[in-house]
């Protein structure tokens, strides 16, 4: 799978920034399943038709990086454990400014990560754009839809993988989330919002329990409500009980898209609310750095995530 997506992108990188294809297609052995069966709630006409597109200009670790626009019929792809199966289960949601999804920098390469320490991984391709809070330059204002769809998408997901955890080989205490940037928002989001579908139910996965039994927030955004604030935006700070998972939450000071206040907001109402939650800071390494290693201490972030998961008991030596 590695090799195949690694000669994709070389490929690829032969191409200017405009380069696009049609339909992002996972690696060969694993398939897109539609999330809903029929109607998909709050559906909005396509901005245009889905293209994934390589950024070759604003590379990360010097490498380019992939990214899908125009998601209107969200996805998800179940990547299997590699060796021993820990039962553990994480849904991936790339970042992207509720505008575009890095699908491969915030998604494959995180499930890479994942399904190397047992971990099963499901990729969510979640509806883009206008589909959570947003920043838009053309009125250089933050733009909250009135149906958030990605985060109907989330609660539809974890639904399914709880549905299907047996036929999936997975413990169903223990799905967890991760995301990046406004995937990182998700997380919070989710974290805070499954008590009730924001959509009508449409089968049985949807009178499964929608909670994360953990959650894993990186370079988050759209949490605090002003630039060196730490109010938490209401939408997330007057929802979160005891009852909110477990979170692992992780920014940089000098991160100037989602800044650092992002975090800490969360990180003092989690405490607040008696809500286990580890936070890490770091002085440089800036924004939308996934996995790619890099010589910052901060790119070292994925080993303090399985050493958290292991003290809480998700996954084990």
């Amino acid at each position: 799978m590695r090799f195949l997506i690694g000669a994709l992108f070389t490929l690829c990188a032969l191409c200017s920034m405009g380069a696009q294809t049609p339909v992002w297609q996972p690696s060969p052995g694993h398939v897109q399943m539609p999330l809903w069966p029929g109607a998909i709630p709050d559906a909005q006409a396509a901005k245009g038709p889905e293209t994934v597109k390589e950024d070759t200009k604003d590379l990360v670790a010097g490498k380019p990086w992939a990214y899908i626009e125009n998601v209107s019929k969200p996805t998800m792809t179940v990547y299997s454990p590699t060796g021993k199966n820990t039962g553990a289960a994480v849904v991936v949601f790339p970042g992207g400014g509720y505008s575009i999804l890095a699908i491969d920098l915030e998604g494959t390469e995180a499930c890479d990560w994942l399904t190397s320490k047992g971990i099963t991984c499901v990729l969510l391709k979640y509806r883009v754009p206008d589909s959570g809070p947003a920043w838009h330059d053309d009125c250089q204002c933050n733009i909250h839809p009135k149906a958030p769809t990605a985060l109907e998408d989330v609660q539809r997901t974890v639904g399914l993988l709880r549905f299907h955890a047996a036929e999936w080989h997975i413990d169903p205490h223990k799905i967890g989330v991760l995301g990046f940037s406004a995937g990182g928002h998700m997380v919070t989001a989710i974290s805070v919002h499954f008590a009730r579908r924001l959509y009508p139910p449409v089968d049985a996965a949807d009178r499964e329990s929608c909670r994360p039994d953990f959650a894993v927030a990186i370079y988050p955004g759209h949490l605090s409500l002003a630039k060196n604030s730490i109010e938490l935006n209401p939408d997330i700070r007057d929802n979160i009980t005891r009852e909110t998972p477990p979170t692992f939450l992780l920014q940089n000071e000098d991160d100037h898209v989602d800044r650092v206040e992002d975090s800490l907001s969360y990180y003092v109402a989690l405490k607040k609310a008696g809500v286990p939650v580890e936070m890490h800071l770091y002085a440089q390494g800036g924004h939308a750095f996934g996995l790619r290693r890099t010589k910052l201490p901060v790119t070292a972030w994925p080993e303090l995530v399985e050493t958290w998961l292991r003290s809480i008991h998700m996954i084990s030596e």
